[in-house]
């Protein structure tokens, strides 16, 4: 094991569990009072400070809606709802990062089963699943910036969704805590149900896709580089779901695929039976077509039915040959 590689998880760790530990010991510290008493003092340095306290807490495990609401009582309620959000973000981030520094690869390697059809299911939705525990306040705010940080969730795309997701739940609070420092101590059980609204609207849109992956699906995902060695060792069927004009067009298509439109597909499903014996492999532009396809085709009676990861982009990403217009070649041998 190289010492340099694991010393700097081992003091990042230290570190963390360092900060978890003062904060448990000195909870009862933490309130409006003291935070205005130390930023108080502060004067144009304020703003930062409480930007990085809000960060720390949050890594900390301290409750979102203690600074939420305390944003709005010592900022007002613009400055203390861009605040909130921006600290939010910044400490859901940090958190993300140390879950996938820290224990990123040891749970890859040490997943398997449910729990791992669920991370699967998680990795797929990508964006759409942040975006959903974002509005939904029933899932602990700290507890999950963690948990997403052991998925390979696109960083990009949780720092920009978490952003957005939740600037409804940071503008609540924050006018809340504006409306007087006594609410703080008050009844927040409006903005709380009202917030538990927008979580349903996404409840209905997203549960009902996790829970057919939590099941298992009617397809499996397959990346790159295992498609290559597919097509080169055995019978495989590899069926491009884009348009005509996309499958002739810059990205090009791999050079045995068999072009069939995702909207025609249920009319021709036909021009795949006579190799239904092989396994199929579904191609689009990314992987969203080709995942309702793999549905149309399980309901169908295909039962060896794969889904290309990231689509013709991720093929095209790692070099993958391709065939453009009426045959040309493009990129190296497979």
């Amino acid at each position: 094991m190289n010492v340099r590689h694991v010393l700097p998880r081992i003091v990042l760790l230290s570190g963390v569990v360092a900060i978890i530990i003062w904060v448990t010991l000195n909870r009862d510290q933490l309130n409006l009072a003291a935070f205005d008493a130390w930023l108080s003092g502060l004067d144009f340095w304020a703003p930062l400070a409480y930007l990085g306290l809000y960060a720390v807490g949050t890594i900390a495990f301290l409750p979102g809606a203690l600074f939420a609401l305390a944003g709005g009582a010592l900022f007002g309620p613009v400055w203390g709802a861009l605040l909130n959000l921006v600290g939010a973000t910044i400490g859901a981030s940090l958190a993300f990062l140390i879950a996938r520094y820290l224990a990123g690869e040891w749970v890859a390697t040490r997943t398997g089963g449910r729990l791992k059809r669920l991370i699967d299911g998680v990795e797929a939705e990508g964006w759409r699943f942040v975006a959903f525990v974002r509005l939904v306040p029933l899932f602990p705010f700290n507890l999950t910036n963690y948990a997403l940080g052991l998925t390979r969730i696109s960083f990009q795309s949780y720092v920009a969704t978490s952003f957005i997701c939740m600037a409804p739940g940071a503008i609540a609070y924050t006018w809340l805590g504006h409306a007087g420092r006594e609410a703080l101590a008050g009844d927040a059980s409006a903005i709380r149900y009202g917030l538990l609204a927008l979580g349903l609207l996404a409840a209905i849109a997203f549960l009902p896709r996790l829970v057919r992956r939590m099941r298992g699906e009617k397809h499996r995902w397959i990346d790159v580089s295992t498609l290559a060695d597919r097509l080169h060792g055995g019978s495989i069927t590899v069926v491009d779901m884009r348009g005509p004009d996309e499958f002739e067009g810059g990205l090009g298509h791999i050079a045995s695929a068999l072009n069939l439109p995702l909207g025609e597909l249920p009319d021709r499903l036909i021009e795949i039976r006579a190799s239904q014996d092989q396994p199929v492999i579904l191609v689009c532009k990314t992987d969203k077509r080709s995942a309702a396809a793999a549905a149309i085709l399980g309901d169908a009676g295909f039962r060896d039915v794969g889904v290309l990861r990231g689509g013709m982009e991720q093929w095209n990403r790692d070099g993958r040959p391709v065939e453009i217009g009426q045959g040309e070649r493009t990129g190296p041998n497979i």
